[in-house]
């Protein structure tokens, strides 16, 4: 009997501009110079591509990591692999046993057609703006802004992303800065301008002042 393949291993990407970045946080803000040092050497990182990261945040909207998790678990096991072409050959009676509800199944068939006829630009994303790309993915049924400024930190590691619909950013900043008290956006805005051009490397440190453990998209 053959020997069971091994799942190849998923590859981690960690931004080249983390070291930098840092420097320039601690040296520009005394909450950031304070933060930086705890997490050790811990920092943003990248797996999956961008389809099955869309797909993963679509099917974990509205709730629990851990049940986000077997319902992934589940969806993923339905096609041979993870690609648009795949999930629009699925059966949607099959999706829905998996756990999914008739709306995420709306939007992961929608999210599959962009990619497969080429409506969003994979390709250029890389010599395209910030706003550009955010236009682009708010496009497909289930992705919003917020969905799409994660998208932005955590798969294309864009550096300077300041997601002001982010709970833990605000709450955050509210804590750090604020003594808890209450923070409008344009106090965040503010906050924040001593962060660029490495506002994702600030949010990341802001999230971790609030939970230690890193996560991952």
């Amino acid at each position: 009997m053959p020997p069971a393949k091994k799942k190849p291993a998923v590859e981690i990407f960690t931004p080249d501009y983390w070291e930098e970045a840092c420097k320039h946080l601690a040296k520009k803000d005394r909450v950031m110079r304070r933060l930086i040092p705890k997490f050790g050497d811990a920092c943003l990182e990248s797996r999956g591509d961008a389809f099955t990261t869309l797909a993963r945040s679509i099917v974990g909207q509205q709730i629990s990591v851990k049940a986000a998790q077997a319902v992934w678990d589940r969806f993923a096991a339905l096609p041979r692999s993870i690609t648009p072409a795949n999930v629009l050959r699925l059966k949607v009676d099959d999706m829905r046993a998996a756990g999914l509800s008739a709306r995420k199944v709306e939007y992961l068939v929608d999210l599959a057609l962009h990619f497969d006829s080429g409506a969003v630009h994979v390709d250029a994303w890389k010599d395209m703006s910030d706003e550009m790309i955010i236009a682009e993915l708010v496009a497909i049924r289930g992705i919003g802004r917020w969905t799409a400024e994660m998208f932005l930190i955590f798969h294309l590691m864009r550096p300077n992303v300041l997601p002001l619909d982010d709970v833990g950013l605000i709450n955050g900043i509210s804590l750090s800065y604020f003594s808890g008290d209450p923070v409008s956006r344009s106090d965040a805005r503010e906050v924040a301008v001593a962060w660029a051009p490495f506002c994702s490397v600030a949010t990341w440190y802001i999230w971790r002042s609030l939970d230690p453990v890193p996560v991952a998209y």
